[in-house]
């Protein structure tokens, strides 16, 4: 009997929680890729860009078991279409750090010191969101098991409000570093400025859909 199929005997926020962490751990490579580049450690790139994809496609293994698992019905406040929409803003955060890792593999770059600093607290930034959307995924299941009411509801409530405090304090730091990118035009050559905002587009992209997916759960909070 399959993880999936055990957990579904309690309800889908168990799976639910399960796809979560495999998208989460998708997150957990973009600082060791970003590490390798800062080193110009390009061999070591395409390993991780290898161990990403892996990743990516375990979590679309457990995507596609939940929905052939999710039942039409169950005694949940919660629609399937609801749990769905959820599992697509998770799939897309798992696409977009296979993408920010291939966009490495293209080309062997290296990053102007002065952007290094900015590049990797904007890294543990995005991380933080993924992160306190994790946590919420997990008390959405645990106050699934209880009710959805009540001062369970309020703390997961604060933690969404939290997760879009922490996407837009990411989005402050995309712009800066892009600001910082432009005033480099005149040392760098334009297909290099092309790739910095390849890699803050897809960084970003990963914040915004976590954010997506926190509004998810706050759907199901609030049907």
């Amino acid at each position: 009997m399959s993880l999936i199929h055990e957990l579904f005997g309690r309800s889908p926020f168990g799976p639910m929680v399960e796809h979560t962490k495999k998208v989460h751990e998708c997150v957990e490579m973009v600082k060791p890729i970003m590490e390798a580049l800062a080193h110009e450690d390009f061999k070591e790139i395409h390993r991780l860009q290898d161990r990403v994809s892996k990743k990516e496609y375990e979590a679309d293994l457990l995507k596609h078991e939940i929905r052939a698992n999710l039942p039409r019905r169950f005694f949940l406040p919660v629609d399937r279409s609801e749990l769905e929409n959820f599992l697509r803003c998770q799939d897309k955060i798992a696409d977009y750090v296979e993408d920010f890792a291939i966009i490495l593999t293209l080309r062997n770059t290296t990053i102007h010191p002065t952007l290094i600093d900015d590049l990797f607290a904007y890294v543990d930034q995005i991380f933080q969101v993924t992160g306190t959307l994790l946590t919420a995924a997990v008390e959405m299941q645990n106050l699934a098991e209880v009710s959805f009411g009540g001062a369970e509801a309020r703390t997961v409530m604060e933690l969404l409000t939290g997760l879009s405090e922490e996407e837009w304090k990411a989005d402050r730091m995309a712009r800066k570093i892009s600001r910082k990118i432009y005033k480099l035009e005149g040392e760098l050559d334009p297909i290099t400025i092309i790739f910095y905002e390849k890699m803050i587009i897809a960084l970003g992209s990963i914040a915004n859909e976590a954010e997506n997916a926190g509004d998810k759960l706050r759907n199901m909070l609030i049907s």
